[in-house]
């Protein structure tokens, strides 16, 4: 990232007064250390005394959080909050071996509430742990060589990767790719190693941040790698979406598709959600440069004043697509080539069995929302203790144990056997769900989501079954709040917290993560979401084309109003 450094027309130098309260933090953390060594000492309280600390514990991976079903009570005891941290590890592309899931099942049982969270970013979340046992985590983390650097934070988070094993061979080159994007973009500041592994600092005359600069950037930045045909990574919703074209065996190089984006609040008319727009094709070997001029771009240009306007999506609309293209091929030094022809089928998973031309056996696992606890944990380390493969998360919460041999597959699908028994018993609509964490740990949650949704789509399953659709692939997404998490607005039926037991209801996203849905109801609880949905479906059942979808209906049928404004479709 050194050639960008010379690009930056608004050099991090400029005056603190121009900037907003979180890029002053920032620019005064000492490059993310703050005092965070400090508070973590403090036994005083279960949580970090500071709360700039609190913000700067992100880049590091770690949320402050309490468990919010104890607030009244505890302050009815005036006892401060049940404070616990979620830890997230960066793990690119979802790529685990059998060794490092080992070492997470056991930090989770000794540190994590023995129970472990797969995300929509393909990585695990632990929940519930205690401050006096963070440096167990990540220190246990390290010893299998992850980590949790920028997991959260003004930063590029996570980077995402297809995980369809039939394109095992394609799918190979992409994950190495994404592994080495994803190495290349993480802060450089030896503050996280100072903090969790007690490194010493280290005098230098190098910059300690040559790309981000003291105050990194915007806000939070998300890569991710799509391998047509599977849109599973739900590539129109990254910052930097990555469309990987080639033939099996041989990666030619990605389509760029720039400025998706999820989150919105429901009291700022001027936040809203975004597809990414394809501006080009580059050659896999020019791919680190783009990377580069892209993130540069956003770093440079990015509102550094009103947070919740500094996302890259807010940027293009801002600057225009043509201005902004134009922008990051003189950084590239190249122009982009036009984009490839692809296509997408689906966001979702294909589940079971599948073999491939080398021979391996690959089992995609449904794991509802992805919770792992239980039953469901112990079966998964004893595969752990045999297998001889990796295990890939995927982007929708579940689990793929990849690359079995042969003589490892019956002793494999004995321990899936007594652990749960058939696939065909879990329905259409329930492995295309997905949803938040939401209470009560997460501190934006309005309204229910995980521990609500198994039980809604139980309800919904009624209806379906009635109208005689209970086969006919349907995407659900519900998050506790607007922000978006589960990427709740490019599905087919989407509901978003705004109280307790009340949501927005969305209808008519694309079925392969093509086009946003649209509000239908605002503000409502479950009666009226079962009803609005029954009167959908009714109309579904009796109207719909062949291999029509639902979400496309929605549209066709004028129950969904179509959108023709350009942030809304990707044409």
């Amino acid at each position: 990232m050194v050639k960008t450094v010379i690009d930056r027309s608004r050099d991090l130098s400029q005056s603190l007064d121009n900037l907003g309260p979180d890029e002053r933090m920032k620019a005064n953390s000492d490059y993310l250390r703050g005092s965070i060594a400090q508070g973590l000492l403090d036994r005083v309280t279960a949580a970090i005394p500071s709360s700039d600390d609190v913000k700067l514990m992100k880049f590091h991976g770690i949320y402050q959080q309490d468990d919010r079903d104890l607030r009244n009570e505890r302050r009815q005891q005036k006892l401060e909050p049940a404070y616990q941290f979620m830890i997230r590890v960066r793990l690119p592309g979802g790529v685990c071996t059998p060794s490092q899931w080992l070492k997470i099942d056991d930090l989770a049982r000794s540190n994590g509430g023995e129970t472990l969270r797969l995300t929509t970013r393909q990585t695990f979340q632990f929940h519930w742990v205690l401050k006096h046992n963070l440096k167990n985590v990540i220190q246990g983390l390290h010893d299998t060589l992850l980590d949790t650097i920028a997991a959260c934070g003004d930063d590029s988070r996570g980077v995402m990767c297809t995980v369809d094993p039939q394109c095992s061979a394609l799918h190979a080159d992409v994950a190495t790719i994404a592994k080495r994007v994803s190495d290349h973009v993480i802060p450089k500041t030896r503050g996280y190693h100072e903090i969790w592994y007690g490194d010493q600092r280290v005098v230098s005359s190098e910059q300690e941040e040559p790309f981000y600069g003291a105050t990194y950037m915007p806000r939070k930045f998300k890569i991710g790698f799509a391998l047509p045909p599977s849109n599973d990574i739900d590539v129109y919703a990254q910052d930097l979406g990555l469309i990987a074209i080639g033939e099996p065996g041989k990666l030619e190089g990605f389509n760029v598709a720039i400025g998706g984006g999820m989150g919105r609040s429901d009291k700022a008319p001027n936040t809203y959600p975004r597809l990414a727009n394809v501006i080009g094709y580059v050659p896999a070997k020019q791919l680190l440069a783009c990377v580069d001029a892209v993130m540069g771009f956003q770093r440079d240009y990015g509102d550094r004043k009103e947070r919740q306007n500094a996302r890259f999506k807010y940027t293009i609309d801002e600057k225009g697509l043509d201005w902004t293209t134009k922008e990051i091929e003189r950084r590239m030094g190249f122009d982009f080539e036009v984009s490839r022809p692809f296509f997408f089928e689906a966001n979702g998973d294909s589940f079971g069995w599948t073999r491939t031309d080398d021979g391996k056996h690959h089992f995609t696992m449904f794991i509802e929302n992805g919770r792992i606890s239980g039953s469901l944990m112990n079966c998964l380390r004893d595969i752990a203790r045999v297998h001889q493969g990796t295990f890939r998360l995927t982007p929708n919460q579940n689990l793929i144990i990849a690359g079995i041999e042969d003589q490892y597959r019956q002793t494999i699908e004995n321990l899936l056997e007594n652990y749960r028994g058939n696939l065909s018993d879990i329905s259409v609509l329930r492995r295309n769900s997905m949803a938040c964490v939401a209470l009560p740990t997460c501190g934006l949650a309005m309204a229910e989501s995980e521990r609500y949704l198994p039980e809604l789509v139980s309800k919904i399953e009624v209806l379906l079954r009635q109208k005689g659709l209970e086969k006919q692939p349907l995407t659900l997404r519900m998050t506790g709040c607007p922000n978006g998490c589960s990427r709740p607005y490019i599905a087919e039926i989407a509901l978003t917290g705004r109280a307790p037991g009340k949501y927005n209801l969305y209808l008519g996203g694309g079925f392969h993560g093509q086009r946003l849905n649209r509000m239908v109801r605002e503000n409502i609880g479950e009666e009226i979401i079962l009803e609005t949905l029954d009167q959908a479906f009714s109309r579904y059942a009796d109207e719909k084309l062949p291999n029509e979808y639902f979400g496309d209906f929605c549209i066709r049928a004028g129950i969904v109003d179509e959108v023709v404004e350009g942030r809304f479709f990707n044409d």
